[in-house]
C-alpha cells in the first residue's frame, strides 16, 4: 500500500459494522487505494486528478451504524470505477476525496469542461 506518511485516510470495509475484512481503503494526498485479500493480495490505486464523480449510498442499517458505501467513477481504464464499501463517515470520505480530486487537477492543470445546454432559441 501506499508510503505512511501520505495517508490522510484509511478504512476496511465493515461487516456488521466490524472491520474484519481483508478489503483496505487509503486515501493520500495524490492517490486512492485498494487492496483486497489475505493469501493473494490485488493492489489498486487511481489517480485523483482522474476522479470524474463520486455518489454515497446508505442503506438503513448503514445510516444506523454510521456506515455506508462511496462510488468514485474515473477516467482511468483499468480502474474505471471504484466502490468503497460499508466504510466509516462515508460523507466525510466522500469531501475528502472530492476536495483533493479538485486540489490535483488545479495542480496539473487539468480541467474537464462542463456542458452548456443552449436551447435552440438561443441560436437564433
Amino acid at each position: 500500500m501506499a508510503l505512511e506518511k501520505n495517508i490522510i485516510w484509511r478504512d476496511k470495509k465493515r461487516i456488521l459494522g466490524m472491520p474484519i475484512s481483508f478489503t483496505r481503503y487509503a486515501l493520500s494526498y495524490d492517490r486512492l487505494y485498494v487492496t483486497v485479500g489475505a493469501i493473494n493480495i490485488k493492489d489498486d490505486e487511481v489517480l485523483l486528478y482522474r476522479v470524474r464523480d463520486i455518489s454515497v449510498r446508505r442503506s438503513l442499517w448503514q445510516r444506523m451504524a454510521n456506515l455506508g458505501t462511496v462510488t468514485v467513477n474515473t477516467s482511468d481504464k483499468s480502474t474505471p470505477i471504484v466502490v468503497l464499501k460499508n466504510i466509516k463517515d462515508p460523507l466525510i470520505v466522500k469531501e475528502l476525496i472530492h476536495e483533493n480530486a479538485e486540489e490535483m487537477k488545479i495542480k496539473r492543470r487539468i480541467r474537464l469542461g462542463e456542458t452548456i445546454n443552449i436551447d435552440d432559441d438561443d441560436l437564433d
